[in-house]
């Protein structure tokens, strides 16, 4: 039942091996961090525990290469966007410090008291095309594939005992929901629990509606929240020219709430990447080498008729909940 969120810990036994290590690490979200300088309640990313410390006022601070960087040219951008600029937590400015340059971004736990948050990474690819782009064959790749899955490689594959990077990359992906649904659930952390970050190979329908169940508790005003939100961010980033503009890998949906409020964002952007002159994305088409797709609005289609699916559970559970209730 939704309502015990134990449970979700029978969901962990459903985990990749120490070898798989993805593309995209996860957002800035879920390991607390203890240290007496950090505000009560601050989360801190498993993903790159250094690269980003919270401020005071809402403010978080994070580490970028530089003033060229992507994901600093990214926000400068989706801030002058009318409609990209309500998906995304507010951009506050860049400095320098000591020789390194930090962005500062809205801390979007400020104002929530010991939320419930959860990391859903975004796309059928959260690699870039530049990545895979060398079609050299490598036996460390075939090694690690193997470990993960001696059944893996083809019977060609096994003779040479290597394998191409993209081949490995895309093995990865689709040892999670990535490939098929468009996001991947990478993580969560529940009020009085500790985090739970080692979800990246739940894939199937019943496992991910099941996650997304046991995140909401059963809420089912929660779970409408949530679901309107979504619904009017796919929306926005449709209309966005931001996004008409640009490849957007490795992003996340960032979902927070707790007693007295919900809060949704995309965020990550640190590989939203200019489309090539003349080209043009749906970011709904399978991806193929050059074609830029990278599936982050058929992972909001696909996440929102999963949020649809345990809205519908949550009213169930609901009705069941209140008739026990009268017959008592």
């Amino acid at each position: 039942m939704y309502y015990n969120f134990r449970n979700i810990f029978m969901l962990t036994a459903i985990r990749a091996q120490n070898a798989l290590e993805l593309s995209a690490p996860a957002s800035p979200v879920l390991l607390e961090c203890n240290a007496p300088t950090v505000p009560p309640g601050w989360l801190q990313l498993s993903g790159h525990p250094k690269s980003i410390a919270p401020l005071a006022n809402g403010i978080v601070r994070k580490r970028i290469s530089g003033p060229n960087d992507t994901e600093l040219l990214a926000y400068r951008q989706l801030m002058v966007d009318p409609h990209a600029i309500k998906v995304v937590p507010k951009f506050l400015g860049v400095h320098q410090v000591a020789g390194e340059h930090f962005i500062d971004l809205h801390n979007m736990l400020h104002g929530f008291t010991e939320p419930n948050v959860m990391d859903i990474k975004m796309g059928f690819r959260t690699f870039t095309e530049s990545e895979v782009s060398n079609t050299a064959l490598r036996e460390d790749l075939y090694q690690k594939m193997i470990a993960v899955d001696p059944s893996a490689p083809s019977a060609d594959e096994h003779a040479r005992q290597a394998i191409t990077k993209l081949r490995y990359m895309q093995f990865r992906e689709n040892m999670s929901s990535t490939q098929e649904k468009g996001f991947r659930i990478e993580a969560l952390r529940m009020r009085g629990y500790s985090p739970v970050t080692d979800l990246k190979t739940i894939k199937t329908d019943h496992q991910i509606r099941t996650t997304i169940g046991h995140f909401v508790n059963g809420r089912r005003s929660i779970a409408k929240d949530i679901l309107k939100r979504l619904r009017q961010m796919r929306t926005l980033i449709e209309k966005s020219e931001f996004f008409q503009r640009h490849q957007v890998l490795g992003s996340s949906v960032f979902i927070v709430y707790d007693d007295q409020q919900v809060g949704v964002w995309l965020i990550d952007f640190a590989k939203a990447l200019p489309l090539p002159p003349g080209t043009k994305v749906t970011h709904r088409r399978r991806w193929q080498m050059g074609n830029c797709e990278e599936g982050l609005l058929h992972g909001f289609d696909e996440l929102i008729r999963t949020m649809e699916a345990v809205q519908q559970q949550t009213q169930h559970f609901s009705v069941r909940h209140q008739s026990r209730a009268t017959d008592v």
